[in-house]
C-alpha cells in the first residue's frame, strides 16, 4: 500500500466515538477526491439529506502524493452535502493545501470521517493512533487565527519545534452561513463549498492534528530521481533573459523564482512560503502580517476597490485579506459580494430606505471601514449581513431579484449558484465543466494557455510565448487519449463540438485524478506550456507518471490514469443522479445567453480583451474573442455531445448501467437502477 497511511478514521460527533477502516478496502480509488466519494457512497443510504442534517457525512482525504517529495503535492480534498450551491445543496468537494495534509497521513490516516453532530461545541485532536473529543466552549466565538493559537497553546510545540496543525471555523461558520471556510493557518482554507457551516451545524469548532510517522514510498530513489529531474529540466532559471509574466504573476514552475505578486506596498519586508514541500511559494510572509500567507482571490477581492479610492494598493487589502480568513468567510463569494451590492446601490436599489434596505456605507467602498462593516455583518447575520449568509442567489431571491439579476448579468453567478470566475461565454469548457459538476470547476489545465500566456502577451505588445499554431501543436502531443489539437480552438464555430467536449472530458478527467484524487496542486499541473521547460514544453504527461510509479511502485500509463479519472466522474455523477440530477437542470442563467461578454483588462490603458487560439479557415491564429455570448441550442447540442463521449443517456444525462459495469460500479449502477425504478413507479 504504497504511498497510503493504511487506515481511515471515522469519528462520529454525536456518540464521541471513534473506529478504524483499513485503507486497502479503498486503495483501488488513491487517495484524495477518488477515496473520499467512494467512503461517502457506502457511508451515507440517502444520498438526498440536506447540508445541515446531522446525517451529512464529512470526508477528507489527503491526497496520494501528500506528505512526499512529489513537488506540489499537499492538496487534501473535502466532499459531502455542500452548502453553498444553488438551488440544490449538491454533493460537493472542497480543497485545502497547507501543512494538513501531509501531517494526516503522518499520523496514521488516509482520510478522516465526520458523522453524527455533537450536542456542545466539541474540538477534535488527533495526535497518532490517540484520538480525544474536547470541550469546545469556551473557543466558540474566537476568529478562526484566535481559535487555532488556543489550541495550538494547549498542545505545545514538539521537542524538535513543529507546532500542531488545526483546522477551524470562525463565526461564520458558528452562524450556519452557507459561504462559510475552515481554515487552517494564515492562508490555507476549504473555501468552496460552504462546509464551514456545515461543521457549525455540527457544533465542531476544530480539528487538530500532530503525526510521527511517515509515508511508505515503493522506489525512495527514483522519486528523489524524478524530483530532481523536474527541477533540472522544468525549473526557474535565473540566468534566462526572460520570465514569461504568467510566471511572474503565480510564481514560477518547479522552484526559485521570488514571489511578486499580491502585496505591493511592502515588498521589501517579505519572503514566499508555500503548501508542505512546496515548489511554488506562492503565498507571502510579510513583516507586518497584513495579508500573510493570502494569495489569489483571498489577496485581490478588496485591491480593486482599494485602488480606485486611494490610487495605489494600501495596507487596507492585507487587512481586509486577513479578515477574511479570521471570520471564515469564503472569498469569491466575498469579491463578488462587493460587486452586486455596488451595482445595486448605482442603480438606487440598495440603501438606506431602498427596496433592499440597508445602513451599510456604499459610499465608502474602497475603505476599511466598508469592509470590515461588511465582513462582520455577514458573519454575524447582522441586518443584510443575514441574507449575505446564505451566499448572493439566496439573497437575491429574498429580496425578489433574482430572475432579474440573473438575466442582465447584475448578478454573475453562471453555474449553481457560484461567483463567475473564469467566463463561460469566452473559455467555454470551464462553463461547461462547472455545470456538469456541482461548483466552479477551478481547474486552470487549458486556461493558461488558452488564455493568460497569449493575452497577457498581447496586451503588452509582446510576441506571445508560442503562436497559436505551437500551442494546438503541444495540446496534440500532450492531451492523451484524445490529442485533438482542435481542443484548444475557442472559434465561435466549435464552442458546441466534440473536440470541445473531448476538452472539457479530458479536464474533469484529468483533474479527478492527478489533482483532486492525487493531490498535485492546480497552480503547477497540468504542466502543458512551460518557459523553462525543452522548446518551451513542460512536463506533462511524462512527470506525473514518474512521480505515480516512484510513490506506488505500480505501472500506469497516462491513457489509464484519465480512465481512472473517468471512473470517479462517473461515480460522482451517479450519487448526483441519486440526488435527483437531470439534463434540464443544467442549463446556464439568462445573462450567458442573453448578454455579451466584455472580457477582462490586466493591463492599464488597454481596454478590456480575452485572446484565445482559433482556428478558422485551416489557419491558427490568436484571435479576441470579446464579445460574445453562447447559444442555448448550441449548449444543449454539445451537452448531448458530451453525454454520448462519457457514456450517459442523453436524454437524462445519467450514467447507463453498461457505462457503469464497464467502469467497475455494477454495485453503483444497481442502486441508481434502484433509485430510477422507485422514481418512476
Amino acid at each position: 500500500m504504497n504511498g497510503h497511511a493504511g487506515t481511515i478514521l471515522r469519528i462520529d460527533l454525536t456518540h464521541k466515538t471513534t473506529e478504524l477502516i483499513p485503507t486497502e478496502r479503498y486503495e483501488e480509488w488513491g487517495g484524495g477526491h477518488g477515496l473520499a466519494a467512494a467512503l461517502f457512497f457506502d457511508l451515507v443510504p440517502d444520498k438526498t439529506i440536506g447540508c445541515f442534517d446531522p446525517r451529512n457525512t464529512l470526508v477528507i482525504a489527503p491526497g496520494l502524493f501528500a506528505g512526499t517529495l512529489v513537488p506540489g503535492s499537499s492538496r487534501a480534498e473535502m466532499v459531502g452535502i455542500q452548502a453553498q450551491s444553488y438551488p440544490q445543496e449538491w454533493f460537493g468537494r472542497s480543497n485545502c493545501g497547507g501543512r494538513f495534509p501531509a501531517m494526516l497521513k503522518y499520523a496514521g490516516y488516509d482520510a478522516v470521517v465526520i458523522e453524527g453532530a455533537a450536542d456542545s461545541p466539541t474540538w477534535v485532536h488527533i495526535s497518532d493512533a490517540s484520538v480525544t473529543f474536547h470541550d469546545a466552549t469556551g473557543l466558540w466565538g474566537l476568529n478562526t487565527y484566535d481559535a487555532q493559537k488556543a489550541i495550538a497553546g494547549k498542545i505545545g510545540v514538539t521537542k524538535d519545534g513543529e507546532h500542531p496543525v488545526v483546522l477551524a471555523i470562525g463565526p461564520a461558520g458558528e452562524n450556519l452561513s452557507r459561504i462559510a471556510s475552515i481554515q487552517h493557518d494564515a492562508g490555507c482554507a476549504f473555501g468552496q463549498g460552504g462546509f464551514g457551516g456545515v461543521w457549525g451545524s455540527k457544533k465542531l469548532k476544530a480539528i487538530s492534528m500532530m503525526g510521527t510517522g511517515g509515508v511508505p514510498i515503493a522506489d525512495p530513489g527514483g522519486l528523489v530521481d524524478a524530483r530532481l529531474w523536474s527541477e533540472r529540466i522544468y525549473s526557474y532559471d535565473a540566468d534566462m533573459p526572460r520570465v514569461h509574466q504568467w510566471q511572474e504573476f503565480i510564481t514560477s514552475h518547479f522552484g526559485g523564482h521570488p514571489n511578486r505578486q499580491w502585496v505591493p506596498f511592502e515588498k521589501s519586508t517579505r519572503r514566499t512560503s508555500g503548501c508542505w514541500n512546496c515548489h511554488l511559494n506562492c503565498k507571502p510572509k510579510t513583516a507586518s502580517q497584513l495579508g500573510n500567507s493570502a494569495h489569489c482571490i483571498t489577496a485581490l477581492f478588496y485591491q480593486d476597490w482599494d485602488l480606485a479610492k486611494h490610487g495605489q494598493v494600501t495596507e487596507i487589502s492585507g487587512k481586509a485579506a486577513n479578515l477574511l480568513g479570521e471570520l471564515g468567510i469564503n472569498a469569491f463569494e466575498a469579491y463578488e459580494a462587493v460587486t452586486y451590492l455596488n451595482a445595486l446601490h448605482e442603480s438606487g436599489v440598495l440603501g438606506k430606505g431602498k427596496h433592499v434596505d440597508t445602513s451599510l456605507p456604499l459610499e465608502d467602498i474602497g475603505e476599511l471601514r466598508f469592509v470590515e462593516d461588511l465582513l462582520h455583518r455577514i458573519a454575524y447575520r447582522i441586518e443584510i449581513g443575514d441574507d449575505l449568509a446564505e451566499g448572493l442567489p439566496r439573497a437575491a431571491e429574498r429580496w425578489g431579484r433574482l430572475e432579474q439579476d440573473l438575466t442582465s448579468g447584475d448578478l454573475k453567478a453562471p453555474f449553481w449558484g457560484y461567483p463567475i470566475h473564469y467566463d463561460p461565454r469566452t473559455e467555454v469548457y470551464w462553463g461547461y465543466a462547472s455545470l456538469l459538476t456541482s461548483r466552479d470547476v477551478n481547474c486552470h489545465d487549458f486556461n493558461v494557455a488558452a488564455f493568460w500566456m497569449p493575452t497577457l502577451d498581447i496586451m503588452n505588445d509582446r510576441e506571445p510565448l508560442l503562436t497559436a499554431a505551437e500551442v494546438a501543436e503541444v495540446i496534440a502531443e500532450k492531451a492523451v487519449p484524445y490529442c485533438d489539437p482542435l481542443m484548444i480552438d475557442f472559434s465561435d464555430e466549435n464552442l458546441y463540438s466534440i473536440h470541445m467536449a473531448r476538452t472539457t472530458a479530458w479536464l474533469l478527467h484529468y483533474s479527478l485524478f492527478w489533482k483532486q484524487s492525487c493531490g498535485l496542486c492546480d497552480n503547477a499541473f497540468a504542466d502543458f506550456i512551460n518557459p523553462y521547460g525543452p522548446n518551451n514544453r513542460g512536463l506533462t504527461p511524462e512527470g506525473e507518471i514518474r512521480f505515480y510509479q516512484a510513490v506506488t511502485g505500480r505501472d500506469l500509463d497516462f491513457a489509464e490514469s484519465l480512465e481512472a479519472g473517468r471512473r470517479i466522474l462517473n461515480l460522482d455523477r451517479v450519487i448526483w443522479s441519486l440526488q435527483g440530477r437531470h439534463r434540464d437542470q443544467e442549463v446556464f442563467p439568462p445573462f450567458v445567453y442573453e448578454v455579451d461578454a466584455v472580457g477582462t483588462s490586466y493591463v492599464p490603458g488597454k481596454d478590456p480583451a480575452y485572446y484565445c487560439p482559433v482556428h478558422v479557415n485551416g489557419r491558427w491564429s490568436y484571435k479576441n474573442v470579446v464579445p460574445r455570448r453562447l447559444d442555448r441550442a448550441g449548449v444543449e447540442a454539445f451537452k448531448t455531445l458530451f453525454y454520448e463521449l462519457e457514456g450517459w443517456d442523453p436524454e437524462s444525462g445519467r450514467p447507463t448501467a453498461d457505462t457503469l459495469r464497464s467502469l467497475d460500479l455494477a454495485r453503483e449502477a444497481a442502486e441508481l437502477d434502484r433509485a430510477n425504478s422507485g422514481a418512476a413507479a
